[in-house]
């Protein structure tokens, strides 16, 4: 495993902890957090990212990634993953992958791609289309 992909394993190992600031401590101050998931919202800097994760993580009880697959160079990180949580809506189990930058031991940019259509079926809740 290259030193990028234990950097991203670990990050999504964060999560489980439900610990803002156990996350935050994997990302850069110039973090760029990507989604492209229609119900996703992305934002700029590991402040602003720190702000958001407590509703993030109270919207999804029992978040956790696991780790299906890592494709990894030195700086640049495919991971492959199954998320699941139990919000309000019902249980959900996502399929998604992130391709991440690390940067200095840290992750520097996150680009999320998952289903949001599945998320909403999942949920019971109406396909948007």
């Amino acid at each position: 495993m290259s030193a990028a992909g234990d950097v991203a394993r670990a990050y999504l190992g964060s999560f489980a902890s439900a610990d803002p600031d156990a996350i935050v401590a994997h990302v850069t101050d110039d973090f760029v957090n990507e989604h492209t998931a229609a119900l996703g919202s992305g934002c700029t800097g590991r402040a602003e990212y720190r702000r958001r994760l407590p509703g993030f993580l109270a919207a999804f009880p029992g978040l956790a990634y696991e780790v299906t697959d890592v494709i990894a160079d030195e700086a640049r990180v495919a991971v492959s993953y199954r998320m699941t949580a139990s919000p309000a809506e019902g249980d959900v189990s996502i399929r998604g992958v992130m391709v991440i930058e690390v940067r200095a031991g840290l992750v520097a940019h996150r680009t999320d791609y998952w289903d949001a259509l599945t998320y909403l079926r999942q949920t019971s809740q109406s396909d948007p289309g």
